[in-house]
């Protein structure tokens, strides 16, 4: 989609015969190379905080869509992926909490149908009891497992301290563990 609208703005400078300016599209390669980077990690963190894989490639675009409107900000940051994922846990937090009052309001209604079309590798128990916990043991955990950081990036990224993070990771594995028992051991 960006592409196309670097092609037009070549063409519009084209028929105008104007000088096209660089830095639009310097710019604009450079969110998309960003946004390709990103996306697909950050579907996966953003579905495992909202336990919901569908939800998550929504936030995720509206994470980066957020990163694209504010690009001359975020693009200067050390670590705009950072940036961008701290956007995404914020925003998958918020609809974990809305989903989970409209399933009370809904069973108040009546019986429904819930399914949930994980696609998350590896056991379908221990993501059952991932969802289950809170929204920020959610998050270090996707983050951490899933991703692959260390405790001090996680930390950077939740903004909060390592100590925080450590504790939430801590507290996260206690409540797996209790959980799912010594089957998963």
């Amino acid at each position: 989609m960006a592409l196309a609208r670097v092609s037009c703005v070549r063409t519009a400078a084209a028929v105008r015969g104007t000088n096209m300016d660089s830095t639009v599209v310097s710019t604009q390669t450079e969110f998309e190379v960003f946004y390709r980077r990103e996306f697909a990690s950050l579907a996966v963190v953003a579905g495992t905080v909202a336990a919901n894989r569908s939800a998550g490639e929504d936030i995720a675009q509206e994470a980066l869509a957020k990163a694209s409107g504010q690009w001359a900000k975020v693009s200067v940051m050390d670590k705009p992926g950072a940036w961008v994922r701290r956007v995404a846990i914020n925003l998958a937090i918020g609809r974990k909490r809305r989903s989970v009052s409209e399933a009370k309001a809904f069973l108040k209604i009546g019986p429904t149908i819930v399914t949930a079309a994980e696609t998350r590798r590896g056991d379908p128990a221990v993501w059952a009891a991932v969802d289950q916990l809170a929204p920020k043991q959610r998050a270090v955990i996707a983050l951490h497992y899933l991703e692959d950081r260390p405790v001090a990036e996680i930390a950077e990224i939740m903004e909060i301290s390592v100590s925080a993070a450590t504790s939430n990771l801590h507290k996260a594995r206690t409540n797996l563990a209790d959980t799912l028992g010594e089957s998963h051991g």
